[in-house]
């Protein structure tokens, strides 16, 4: 008996120095505000319908940053232990039962909500609004900041040749951008007002560009960002640092020479939606993307008086396609944004680094093949 059990032990370390990758699923794991620990969990098993997914690339986005530093976004609360992470891409590692057209091999980006398919929301297309909506990194669901998940094939999204892991991670900011100029009903000759530099701003800039717009203004208070978003080819970059929303209006009008089409506002800042609503011309459209505060005060009469509709628009839906179609034929170059990048290992200092102005996104390589 007791040389079977030393020949079972020694198998077992042999079989595990064969193969040290399969035992490896280092994850980033949030417990609680200021609570990220770096443990390993168990690798997933791709169900019928599903990819197992050997993750390459995760972007940080502000909202891991949010629930890092708060442990909550409004009543999505970290109650268990989560990982974190959803702007992803990766290699498919396996296929799942019943799934055609995908192999081992293939890169990918991955869509990080799964709706349930079933809704009268998910049955009309408009899944983002599916009540029973799953997404990657929101309480209770686990994200993307690992070295393996499983996902379903059909919001996995095959990226060609020409679009680099990087790229993949940034098609969920982007289709950000696709979304809000869809719901903005953004065209070849209007005039597009952007508040908000940050990453959702200047993607959704780029994507107006795309569109052929006559010309785009972006507003911001970090002359950084705002730099950045003309060397990237928007067309007027103004600093509203300290502007009452009556002032950066005729900042705006100034760059522009008259009120634009539509404005896509994305810092959720009360002045900078009232901004956005004073600004657009009557019978144009504001896109509220920017969700920073629950309540704020709004002149609503100026948007009622002038028929300004105020639309919302949550993540986003079918933009997938579109955004990487984006990136794949160079309408959008995102080469010119900023960047750093980190191994799973060095996920603190990643989070630490992505608070900072310096860079537009943060990536976290996952693979450590």
């Amino acid at each position: 008996p007791l040389l079977l059990d030393l020949h079972s032990i020694s198998s077992f370390f042999i079989a595990t120095l064969d193969s040290p990758l399969e035992m490896d699923n280092l994850s980033a794991v949030l417990y609680g505000k200021d609570d990220l620990r770096m443990e390993q969990r168990e690798i997933p098993v791709a169900k019928k319908g599903e990819l197992l997914i050997r993750v390459h690339t995760v972007a940080i986005c502000g909202s891991d940053v949010h629930y890092l530093r708060h442990g909550a976004i409004g009543s999505f609360i970290v109650n268990a232990p989560m990982v974190v992470g959803h702007e992803t891409s990766g290699t498919v590692e396996g296929v799942g039962e019943g799934v055609d057209g995908f192999a081992p091999g293939d890169r990918v980006a991955m869509e990080p909500g799964i709706p349930c398919r079933m809704c009268s929301q998910c049955k009309s297309g408009s899944y983002n609004l599916c009540p029973e909506m799953r997404f990657f990194a929101t309480p209770p669901v686990h994200g993307t900041l690992t070295r393996f998940v499983s996902h379903p094939a059909d919001f996995c999204f095959k990226l060609p040749p020409s679009v680099s892991y990087e790229e993949g991670a940034l098609l969920e900011p982007l289709s950000v951008g696709v979304y809000a100029c869809k719901r903005a009903g953004i065209t070849v000759g209007q005039k597009v007002f952007v508040l908000g530099a940050g990453p959702v701003g200047l993607l959704s800039a780029l994507v107006a560009l795309s569109h052929g717009v006559s010309s785009v203004v972006i507003t911001d208070i970090d002359e950084g960002r705002l730099a950045l978003a003309k060397e990237c080819g928007v067309h007027h970059a103004v600093n509203v640092k300290g502007l009452s929303p009556a002032e950066a209006r005729e900042k705006v009008l100034a760059a522009l020479g008259q009120e634009p089409d539509a404005s896509i506002e994305c810092t959720g800042v009360g002045p900078s939606i009232e901004t956005a609503i004073t600004t657009t011309r009557s019978g144009g459209v504001a896109i509220l993307v920017g969700m920073a505060s629950a309540r704020c005060d709004l002149p609503i009469l100026a948007a009622a008086c002038r028929e300004v509709d105020l639309r919302g628009i949550f993540r986003y839906r079918n933009c997938y396609p579109t955004a990487l179609e984006l990136v794949a034929s160079k309408r959008i170059d995102l080469s010119k944004l900023t960047s750093a990048h980190y191994s799973l290992e060095q996920t603190r200092e990643a989070f630490e680094r992505s608070q900072k102005a310096d860079v537009v996104k943060v990536f976290i390589r996952c693979d450590d093949s």
